[in-house]
């Protein structure tokens, strides 16, 4: 009988999208969960995300926002805005809950049906290196290279990420690239009005399935990755928007499936050749 392991990410302080999530994974009968980070910082409810992920996951991954938010307020920036919101966001948890993020590891990787799976938020060197669809071979197979971070020092056959709040698959050199796509905080960036389908393909709550036989080095199973889209309750995670620090961005991203600096996304692209339209 195969195992199966559920691969959250990036909630982002989204109660009623990890609510969701957890529930849809529970209906599966999975009771293996695995988080890649950013479980903080964007939404209002980040303690009770912190609660559930601790009660639920079995490992838990250090993201860009755990490091950020929680650093010493000094460490981070010299803007005023940039402080008020590493504050803001750190306000939001109890101070168990901040040293439980302080103290996350970064990496984490396991056998599964005869492939060497390896897990990071964004990559196997920093956890905010940003690799999308659309980027280069050369670059893309950097993911797959181990690193002072992660747990052996082997080429990982099957690279799951978090990171960029978008789910794709690639393959390439007979290995697996899978961006698992985000919980609480979905986004699409090549967006054009007449060609979008309607943008709950977006909006909903995201994550990834992978099934096989957990600690098999060799290849005599099947190994399976499967893409889930849930539904939540959008309208009751936005009742207490007035409570974020910044409520009109958070409101635009859960409901749009945009990300909120929209040119420096643009500028992002066009460094890629890639033109996106406004």
């Amino acid at each position: 009988m195969n195992d199966k392991i559920a691969i959250i990410s990036d909630i982002h302080g989204n109660l009623e999208a990890t609510k969701a999530v957890l529930n849809n994974i529970k209906a599966r009968g999975i009771d293996k969960i695995i988080c890649l980070g950013d479980i903080i910082a964007k939404g209002t409810h980040s303690n009770a995300c912190v609660d559930l992920v601790k009660k639920h996951c079995f490992m838990v991954l250090r993201g860009n926002t755990e490091r950020y938010f929680m650093a010493d307020v000094t460490l981070n920036g010299t803007t005023e805005i940039r402080k008020q919101r590493i504050l803001w966001n750190q306000g939001l948890l109890t101070k168990e809950n901040k040293e439980y993020l302080k103290n996350l590891p970064f990496s984490y990787e396991f056998y599964m049906s005869g492939s060497l799976v390896r897990m990071f938020h964004a990559s196997p060197l920093k956890d905010d290196i940003v690799t999308i669809s659309l980027d280069s071979v050369d670059k893309k197979i950097e993911l797959f290279k181990p690193s002072d971070k992660t747990m052996s020092n082997q080429m990982a056959d099957v690279v799951l990420y978090g990171h960029i709040h978008q789910q794709y698959l690639d393959k390439l050199y007979n290995k697996t690239l899978i961006n698992v796509g985000s919980v609480g905080s979905t986004s699409n960036v090549i967006r054009d009005d007449a060609l979008d389908s309607d943008k709950k393909e977006t909006t909903q709550a995201h994550y990834l399935i992978i099934e096989g036989k957990l600690n098999e080095k060799e290849y005599n199973t099947d190994l399976n990755f499967q893409f889930v889209r849930v539904p939540y309750d959008i309208e009751k995670e936005l009742e207490d928007v007035d409570k974020n620090f910044e409520p009109d961005m958070y409101k635009f991203e859960i409901t749009e499936g945009m990300y909120r600096n929209l040119d420096r996304i643009r500028e992002f692209y066009k460094e890629k050749g890639i033109i996106l339209k406004k």
